[in-house]
């Protein structure tokens, strides 16, 4: 695979992402994929799926969990509601992300992607201690899959971020950084963010955003918009990542399922962003 392969957000029947077939058409070598509903987490259905990817010279690099009951209505209903952060649906939870991460092992990917939640800032608590021992259970069957955990970045500061890494304790947790989430939760410069966290990054979303409005930062929503238009700095963003020894895939997401005519217009529109940059920083 050669430096900086682009890739694109897709899944196998969740509804998130861009369709397979619009990968293809797009080029793109590489997909990171949402995990499919539960259902459809058998070895026929990878098998039909790792099917169409090679057929299309596509590579899966990662697998993202999601869960049902999620929602990312506002910054407040995220910290209720995602990953394993939420202690009624922890256990669940739990339970489904070990099934995630064997249907990965059926498509031969070793890197599971999750939004864990809203890490609990008192790292003395009992919340806070139990979130930790979860993780490491999850972390222990992916060790047993061959596999890593890629955290997503955004919804705690990069400082915050780095704590709970470094209590999980296990050497497989590592980071999946979105610079556009720094901006729509306002959790900090995201430039800034990844140099700090650089050492754990292993897969990254090329996705832009706005910042809110000054006083609104970390309660109100950025603004997602198409890659380049936003206050990321997407030149600065790339060239922070060969600073920091980054050379994998650059997976693009754009999260406008509503409007699929548009989201695959500013996706081809990223595809030629990204080469470019590509060819300008490395050459």
């Amino acid at each position: 695979m050669q430096p900086w392969a682009i890739g694109v957000f897709t899944s196998v029947d969740a509804g998130l992402g861009v369709r397979l077939d619009v990968a293809k058409e797009l080029g793109v070598p590489t997909v990171q994929i949402h995990a499919p509903h539960k259902e459809t987490r058998t070895a026929a259905a990878a098998k039909e799926f790792l099917g169409r990817c090679r057929d299309a010279g596509i590579t899966v690099t990662c697998v993202f969990s999601g869960f049902e009951g999620e929602s990312y209505a506002d910054i407040a209903t995220t910290a209720r509601t995602v990953g394993l952060v939420p202690r009624d649906t922890r256990a669940a939870r739990l339970a489904e992300a070990t099934e995630i991460s064997d249907f990965a092992k059926l498509l031969g990917c070793d890197s599971q992607g999750m939004h864990i939640g809203f890490v609990p800032p008192d790292r003395s608590s009992a919340d806070y201690k139990d979130l930790v021992n979860c993780t490491r259970d999850l972390l222990d069957h992916l060790t047993g899959n061959g596999q890593r955990l890629h955290l997503e970045t955004g919804q705690e500061s990069a400082d915050h971020l780095l704590e709970f890494i470094h209590d999980v304790k296990r050497d497989n947790l590592f980071i999946n950084f979105d610079p556009a989430n720094m901006i729509l939760y306002g959790s900090g410069e995201p430039i800034e963010a990844l140099r700090k966290v650089g050492k754990y990054v292993r897969s990254v979303h090329c996705k832009d955003a706005k910042w809110a409005p000054e006083g609104q930062r970390g309660t109100g929503w950025g603004t997602e918009v198409a890659l380049g238009d936003g206050d990321v700095g997407m030149e600065a963003y790339l060239r922070t990542l060969k600073e920091i020894g980054y050379m994998g895939p650059l997976t693009i997401e754009r999260e406008i399922a509503h409007d699929r005519e548009r989201q695959k217009a500013d996706i081809g529109k990223a595809v030629n962003l990204l080469a470019e940059l590509r060819k300008k920083i490395l050459g």
